[in-house]
Parts: structure tokens; C-alpha cells; sequence
């Protein structure tokens, strides 16, 4: 079948290779492909809005280039999404995994089209009332916590990592992403990942992993601020220790605070928005896990992210056209580092002060 008329295509989608890929999955859908649109907030894998007929699709598939392997995994995102899509974790429900690079050129995925909206700045959290930038912090916390009580082999996922030695693992990952993107020295940086590996906290029980769970990273449902409709971005998604989740949720809720340029998705302002303690002490009551080394898992999120904007500038260092997007958050990087080694340090000087008054008092 051919497209109708033509339409504007962005870089990164066939479109006579595509209408044919959902010509096969919806044979009784009339109209064929009318309409392909980037949809923007995100810097992991492309998205792109779909209009087959009358279906509204998202199609996501990798960057068109500087991408780091196993970081933009389309095939993971599939595959959890279709696995959580029954359970009381929100996400999308998928419509099939494409590995045919010829159709747009690159794997992808499709899934249905949610209606919502991202609270991704300040002035988007504005809108809401003190009360209702409450309930959508629960609410997020909640949603983290439907997660990780998921059994992954219930849902067809007790293969889909490893959590033995997990920790040791990413640490490993990430040193390793860091050197293949690094545009320039990052002052520090090797010194906290030889910390972190110093410090590994023990191995608790396994859950599945959002890798990159964020306020921006869900749709909240329309007029509601208690109701999430979907949970997105899934590509880093694995079998693991779920409080580096939980560390990374910290360190965009409050680790930005005075970081000039600081990446969207880490509003800091809004009245009625809870300290995060409220958060962690809302999620070891809904988990039951301890919080005791919640410090080292900060680090470790803030050590991440720091890599994630090293490849984000990567990416843009390759990108011929001026003005390339991001470029501007080279400065952040050595702020998160210098932020990890904070919360390593406090953590050393708390544990010394305990240890000091133990041996004082004779305990």
C-alpha cells in the first residue's frame, strides 16, 4: 500500500518501509499513514508521533547517531512494556518490535499514543495548587513502589537481567559509557567511581528497574494530579537493585537545587512540593526496604547522571548543525560529581561521629 499523499517525514523514518510494517500489523485499519511528527522533551531514544489511519501511535527507535551500545535498547523497552502493560504499574500498551533496520532505519518499537501531561519545570508545577503538587509527588512515589513489588517472574521477566553483582556491574557500565564520551576531563569523576566501588552497599532482593524514573518521565493523567496514566522512557530497564531507583529519583528532586542551566525535569520550586525524606519515608513504607544506605546510592545516581550528560554533549559535539541542543549543560557535569562526593563525605563524617560516641559511652 502506498502513502496517500505525501507527508513531511523527519530524519530517522522511512515512510513508504513504515506503512507497509503497519499495513501488516493493522490490515483492517483504513486511511494508511497520514502523519509523522517528532515528539521533543526527552534526550534518550527518538519518539515520534504516528497518525495510521485512526490510530495516534508513538514509534521510538534509536538516536541517529553517537548513540552508546546497549544505552538506547528499543528491544528491552518492548519487551518490559508488553510484560507490566497487565499489571498496576501504568504504561502503554505495545503494538510490536520491529527489527528491520531498512523500515526507519534503525530498530523500533510501537506503542499506543497516551493522553496526558509532563510536569517538567517550575512553571509547569505552578499551575497546580500547593495541594495538588502533594498528591503528584505521592503519587509518583507510588507508582515507584507498584514497580519494584512487581515479581519479574510472574510477568515473563526473571530473565531479563542479572542481579547478581548488579552494583559491581554498573559501576563497570557506566565507567565504561563514560569513556567512550567523554568530550574533555571531568575533574573528579574517576576518584567517585573508585569511592562508590569502595563502599558497595549488600545485595538486597531483586525487582525490576526503570533505570531513569523521573517526574518528566511520566504522563500524569488530564485534570488529574493524583493519577498517573503512564510511565515512559524505559530504555535503560533492567532486573536489579531497585534503591538506585530511588537514588536517582533523589538526586533529580533535589540535586539541582542552585545548578545554573540545571536540565529540565528537575523542578525545585513549586509550593506544596515535599522534601524528599517525606518521599523515601512514603516508599520504605509501601516497600518495606531499608534506607540505610540510601546515601550511597545518591552518589551513585549522581555519578550516572554526570555520565548521561557526558553522552548527551557527546551527541551534540557530533551534531554539525549550530546551536546543537544541550551543549549548554557542560557545566553540570563536574557540579554532580563534586554533589557525590558531598554525600559520600557526610555520610563518613556521620559514621565517624556515631562510632566516636559509641566509644565514648561505652556502647
Amino acid at each position: 500500500m502506498d502513502i496517500p499523499a505525501p507527508i513531511p517525514i523527519p530524519p530517522g523514518v522511512h515512510p513508504a518501509a513504515l506503512q507497509r510494517w503497519l499495513a501488516g500489523k493493522f490490515p483492517h485499519e483504513a486511511g494508511g499513514l497520514t502523519a509523522v511528527r517528532p515528539l521533543t522533551g526527552g534526550r534518550s531514544n527518538l519518539t515520534f508521533l504516528v497518525e495510521y489511519g485512526e490510530r495516534r501511535l508513538v514509534l521510538r527507535r534509536p538516536p541517529l547517531d553517537g548513540a552508546l551500545a546497549t544505552a538506547h535498547d528499543v528491544a528491552r523497552e518492548h519487551r518490559v512494556l508488553s510484560a507490566l502493560h497487565p499489571t498496576a504499574v501504568p504504561v502503554p500498551r505495545t503494538h510490536g518490535l520491529c527489527a528491520d533496520t531498512a523500515v526507519p532505519g534503525a530498530p523500533f518499537y510501537v506503542m499506543d499514543h497516551v493522553d496526558g501531561l509532563v510536569h517538567r519545570t517550575d512553571a509547569d508545577l505552578a499551575r497546580l495548587s500547593p495541594g495538588q503538587v502533594a498528591a503528584a509527588a505521592d503519587t509518583l512515589v507510588d507508582v515507584l513502589v507498584a514497580l519494584h513489588q512487581v515479581p519479574p517472574a510472574a510477568v515473563g521477566l526473571d530473565g531479563f537481567g542479572r542481579p547478581e553483582g548488579f552494583l559491581v556491574r554498573q559501576l563497570r557500565r557506566w565507567r565504561a559509557q563514560s569513556e567512550a564520551s567523554r568530550t574533555e576531563p571531568v575533574p573528579g569523576a574517576d576518584a567517585l567511581h573508585a569511592r562508590l566501588a569502595d563502599r558497595l552497599p549488600p545485595q538486597g532482593r531483586a525487582a525490576v528497574v526503570h533505570g531513569d524514573f523521573k517526574l518528566d518521565n511520566v504522563l500524569f493523567a488530564l485534570g488529574r494530579a493524583d493519577e498517573i496514566a503512564a510511565v515512559l522512557d524505559w530504555e535503560m530497564s533492567t532486573l536489579g537493585d531497585p534503591l538506585t531507583d530511588l537514588g536517582l529519583l533523589r538526586v533529580y528532586w533535589e540535586g539541582f537545587a542552585g545548578i545554573a542551566d540545571a536540565p529540565l525535569g528537575c523542578p525545585a520550586q513549586a509550593p506544596g512540593r515535599p522534601q524528599f525524606a517525606v518521599l523515601a519515608e512514603r516508599y520504605a513504607a509501601g516497600t518495606g526496604a531499608g534506607l540505610e544506605h540510601l546515601d550511597w546510592y545518591t552518589a551513585f545516581g549522581y555519578y550516572k547522571l554526570a555520565v548521561i550528560l557526558e553522552n548527551v554533549l557527546f551527541r551534540a559535539s557530533r551534531d554539525p548543525r549550530p546551536g546543537s541542543e544541550d551543549a549548554h549543560l557542560a557545566a553540570c557535569i563536574p557540579q554532580l560529581v563534586e554533589r557525590g562526593h558531598a554525600v559520600l563525605a557526610a555520610t563518613a563524617r556521620r559514621s565517624a561521629t556515631a562510632t566516636a560516641t559509641a566509644t565514648a559511652t561505652g556502647e
